[in-house]
């Protein structure tokens, strides 16, 4: 069983950025892929930005060229950095992982953009 655990959300401006951070209990370089979504009431999560190990690096169009998805394997740790944030970015933001047999899902955490 593979458990992420979230930190990094908060209250912030428009115009202002944050960094989530997500820390694996394994080895996240056999992990396939690693990633963000986003989720506010009465709609479905969705995605924000996913990269793969050996693989592409793929954002929403939402987000393209606001958030960038990073990691550090001697961490087991990835990271989505968001600059630039609106409120139509206001939500609860899920990190999520898959490999082999596996697939999970961190606690949750808040992101409010609000004047």
């Amino acid at each position: 069983q593979v458990q992420l655990v979230e930190s990094g959300g908060g209250l912030v401006q428009p115009g202002g950025s944050l960094r989530l951070s997500c820390t694996a209990s394994r080895d996240i370089v056999r992990f396939y892929g690693m990633g963000w979504y986003r989720q506010v009431p009465g709609k479905e999560r969705e995605l924000v930005a996913i990269t793969t190990n050996g693989g592409p690096t793929n954002y929403a169009l939402s987000v393209e060229g606001r958030f960038t998805i990073s990691r550090d394997n001697a961490k087991n740790t990835w990271y989505l950095q968001m600059n630039s944030l609106k409120p139509d970015d206001t939500a609860v933001y899920y990190c999520y992982a898959d490999g082999f047999n596996f697939n999970a899902w961190g606690q949750g955490t808040q992101v409010t953009v609000s004047s």
